[in-house]
């Protein structure tokens, strides 16, 4: 049995601050593995091996193994955001049973409101893990089925308690055509509690992905065994229905921005908009880490857009797209459904913003469908409370736009640094610091030069003195060198030298040197007939007195 561990560093956004290390055996990853076969996705853990798995490659292999496995599981958007995954990955922080916490609150909500009954839970039907979902009945109709819905408190919540409490009830109240109708819904300072009718049918994502709605989320949307896209007039019939309800919630300053196909409920051939509640609870989209990396998309208006050019998409293709943003399309039913694709989706989109519901409505694609429903919209939000919401908007807005400021500086940082440490850029500043050399080397040589020419010249200003004692045996002094002047310093090149050499200073050479030169070029130019007949008085010889 292996007992070789790893250590994983985790790093939660974009600060280094906000990281910590887990240790992890190869049965971890295997049980991990296990476990999400459910998704029936074909992950890259690489295999058990019995004999030699201590063996220094055979580790040096296994982790880089495990490394790309792990690249696999944090980058697939739905198995990032499944609770086996967050898990190992940070167990402090879910270690809480909320299935527990949750039946805690139900069991409370019963008390007070004993008409209704749980049926069974429904287990892990959605993506959230602090959300969790029960098959509900009232006692005097047992053959109906109703879906309850406990969810936590999320970061964007910004209400007051009290006009929290308030907005979630009047979620009841609100009617329209395409808004599925909610049956009750409470919430108190940590949670919140909505009661539904159960559809057989299911969500636009059990359509579009031929899933049952009570299965698991992982077993339905993570790997469909066909992937076909709706038919050209549901996706405009349903486009058109989805589009006019974000404009009604729009106009009433309701915010939502959270969109996705799994919000959308089937009722016949009508789309209804479900989980109005989570903006009110603060809980996070499901597309965020696809639109906080666009700081145009700086709105929940235009938040809402984004999130239906995934839903267009996933209608048109059977699927989601691979990354964003897309920039090519496969071919699809209509030109009208790439034009409006493009307007939302590619790169050029996400750097001059979201085009608003209304130009939506009035392009082609949407245009021309027919409405039959004659229900009236009615949702009457009190002055107070739409102070409230616009107040909790510009909060959520607030909060988006500086997590978007703090991805693009990290993302800025990122690139500079991988810039500078490419072999490129490596190569560069080698060839610029090789040219600083030279520069700096030929500049000394010029300095060099220059203080060799000076010591020359002023040691010449001394050869127009007159010899004292030319036929004097002694050696002349230091000054009296100077006279013969040595040659000339060689000129300095015209361009800088290839070497680095540096020329050698005069003023090293010893001064003995250049007394010897003096002594020998004055015997060598030395000439007779320059010297001056004298007259000699001789007192050698005896004097007679």
């Amino acid at each position: 049995m292996e007992l070789r561990e790893y250590i994983i560093r985790v790093q939660r956004g974009v600060s280094a601050e906000n990281s910590w290390q887990i240790v992890r055996r190869y049965s971890d990853f295997d049980l991990l593995n296990n476990s999400l076969q459910i998704s029936t996705l074909s992950l890259p853990l690489p295999p058990k091996k019995l004999i030699g798995n201590m063996e220094r490659e055979f580790i040096a292999e296994r982790q880089k193994g495990l490394q790309a496995y792990l690249d696999v599981i944090t980058t697939h958007h739905i198995l990032s955001n499944c609770e086996l995954v967050k898990k190992f990955l940070d167990p402090n922080s879910y270690s809480v049973n909320y299935t527990e916490i949750a039946l805690q609150h139900v069991s409370m909500f019963f008390r007070s409101e004993p008409k209704w009954e749980v049926v069974e839970p429904l287990k892990d039907i959605g993506w959230r893990i602090r959300k969790k979902y029960f098959l509900m009945k009232i006692k005097n109709q047992p053959k109906e089925r109703l879906m309850l819905s406990w969810a936590d408190l999320g970061p964007d919540k910004y209400l007051s308690d009290k006009d929290l409490q308030y907005a979630v009830k009047l979620l009841s109240s609100c009617s329209h055509p395409y808004i599925y109708k909610i049956t009750f819904a409470t919430a108190n300072e940590s949670s919140a509690l909505v009661i539904r009718p159960f559809s057989e049918k299911g969500t636009l994502k059990d359509l579009i992905y031929k899933a049952k709605p009570k299965d698991p989320f992982l077993k339905k949307y993570c790997n469909p065994k066909k992937i076909q896209g709706l038919e050209l007039q549901q996706i405009k019939t349903y486009g058109r229905q989805i589009l006019e309800v974000l404009k009604f919630l729009h106009e009433k300053g309701f915010p939502y921005g959270h969109l996705h196909s799994a919000n959308v409920m089937l009722d016949g051939d009508t789309c209804k908009l479900l989980d109005l509640e989570n903006s009110l609870l603060g809980l996070p989209s499901f597309y965020r880490s696809y639109f906080s990396q666009f700081r145009k998309i700086n709105t929940l208006e235009g938040v809402d857009v984004h999130c239906f050019g995934h839903l267009l998409y996933e209608m048109t293709y059977g699927r989601p797209p691979d990354m964003i943003p897309v920039d090519n399309f496969p071919p699809a039913p209509s030109v009208f459904v790439v034009s409006v694709l493009e307007s939302i989706l590619t790169c050029e989109a996400m750097k001059n913003g979201m085009p608003t519901v209304s130009r939506l409505l009035q392009m082609p694609l949407f245009s021309d469908v027919l409405l039959t429903s004659s229900e009236k919209p009615q949702f009457k939000i009190p002055t107070k409370l739409k102070e409230a919401l616009k107040t909790s908007k510009e909060c959520i807005e607030k909060r988006l736009t500086e997590d978007q400021k703090l991805i693009h500086q990290h993302r800025r940082l990122t690139r500079a640094q991988s810039h500078h440490g490419s072999e490129e850029e490596k190569k560069k500043r080698k060839i610029l610091a090789r040219k600083k050399s030279k520069r700096s080397a030929y500049e000394s040589g010029e300095e060099h030069s220059a203080k060799y020419s000076n010591s020359n010249n002023s040691a010449g200003s001394g050869a127009s003195s007159p010899l004292t004692s030319p036929s004097s045996p002694t050696p002349p002094s230091t000054a009296g060198a100077s006279s013969i002047p040595p040659a000339p310093p060689p000129l300095p090149p015209a361009a800088p030298p290839l070497s680095t050499e540096v020329p050698a200073q005069p003023s090293l050479q010893p001064d003995v040197g250049a007394s010897r030169g003096a002594l020998l070029s004055s015997i060598q130019n030395f000439r007779k007939g320059t010297l001056k007949k004298t007259q000699t008085c001789d007192y050698s010889a005896p004097r007679i007195s």
